[in-house]
């Protein structure tokens, strides 16, 4: 492999990160964090489905709370 064909495929790992001051890990890290809050968002909007009076507002109000964290991560 080539010089410039590793700075691109390291570019491509890193690029996107650094636009939100994070490394590659921390970037992860947060990319993890906020899919486990999605999964358990999308299992009580399950749940939900089955059970409208169970977790009436639990999915869409992590979801604000998930958007309102991301928005002032910029």
């Amino acid at each position: 492999m080539t010089s410039k064909a590793i700075h691109s495929l390291t570019r491509a790992f890193t690029a996107h990160p650094a636009k939100v001051n994070e490394t590659y890990l921390e970037h992860a890290a947060v990319a993890l964090g906020f899919a486990g809050q999605l999964f358990l968002a999308a299992g009580a909007a399950l749940i939900h489905a089955a059970l409208p009076i169970a977790f009436e507002k639990t999915a869409s109000n992590k979801i604000r709370a998930l958007h309102a964290r991301m928005e002032h991560r910029n």
